[in-house]
């Protein structure tokens, strides 16, 4: 893997909506998962989801994150839709 790149990974129903389990994205200092959703999400379609009126659920590198949460090169981030009851 580059050294200036991050791992993004999309879980359960985010990996089948926007048909890829994963890709690579450029890392940028003060760069946030936050920052990660909306470049993402401008992407139209399907991505617009990513900040919908559900909010997705966020890790960084297994560990559960905030849109806030900074990330850097190397990082691996990962994307699930919200749980639900029922």
């Amino acid at each position: 893997m580059n050294t200036e790149t991050l791992t993004v990974r999309f879980f359960a129903r985010l990996r089948e909506e926007l048909d890829t389990e994963s890709l690579e994205m450029a890392a940028s200092p003060d760069l946030t998962t936050g920052d990660i959703l909306a470049e993402l999400a401008a992407r139209g379609g399907p991505w617009a989801q990513l900040q919908g009126d559900q909010p997705v659920m966020i890790a960084v590198n297994q560990a559960m994150a905030k849109p806030s949460t900074p990330v850097k090169a190397g990082d691996e981030v990962a994307f699930f839709p919200p749980v639900t009851g029922g």
